[in-house]
């Protein structure tokens, strides 16, 4: 089962609301829901689980580019929403282009990469998504969520992160 919700900051505190991600397609669909719902460029955290499997967080401020981080790579792969996430630049791969696995072991002395030993140089098939978390980890750190916890985190992960930022009772209300 999945679950989805925005978290808004602004001058009131924090505001929650309930996201329907059928309609999103990419990662820039998914940041631009999230300005939507903050017209003055607050930051907005766009917070995704799938009931004890992954979860992750997305975090738009303003214009910037959007920030990841995945508690389970591998998980969210098998996922719809996750692979949404995922995006080549997250997992180190060349974007936009499925053969880049391939050119970057030919660089290493492989013939057709399909050696899966060679997969632990950051090379490899979409089968080499790393199990555990990847991107930025740092990703809350200002808001209250340390590195070390935000990995420390497991089967009620947004409700844990919503309790640090003072906003467990507003997503609660959209949960």
């Amino acid at each position: 089962m999945y679950f989805a919700a925005l978290l808004a900051r602004t001058e009131d505190g924090w505001e929650a609301s309930d996201t329907e991600l059928d309609d999103v397609e990419t990662l820039s669909d998914l940041a631009e829901l999230a300005r939507e719902a903050s017209p003055e460029d607050d930051t907005v955290l766009v917070l995704i689980e799938q009931e004890d499997a992954w979860f992750g967080v997305v975090r738009i401020d303003g214009e910037d580019d959007p920030r990841i981080y995945v508690s389970d790579a591998a998980a969210a792969a098998r996922s719809s929403y996750g692979e949404i996430l995922l995006t080549d630049e997250l997992l180190g791969k060349e974007p936009g282009d499925d053969d880049a696995d391939l050119d970057s072991l030919d660089l290493d002395g492989t013939e057709d990469g399909e050696d899966e030993d060679d997969d632990s140089e950051g090379g490899g098939s979409a089968e080499a998504v790393p199990h555990g978390p990847v991107g930025d980890a740092e990703i809350l750190d200002d808001l209250g969520v340390s590195q070390k916890e935000l990995k420390a985190l497991s089967e009620d992960a947004l409700t844990e992160i919503a309790e640090a930022l003072g906003a467990s009772e507003v997503l609660e209300t959209v949960r």
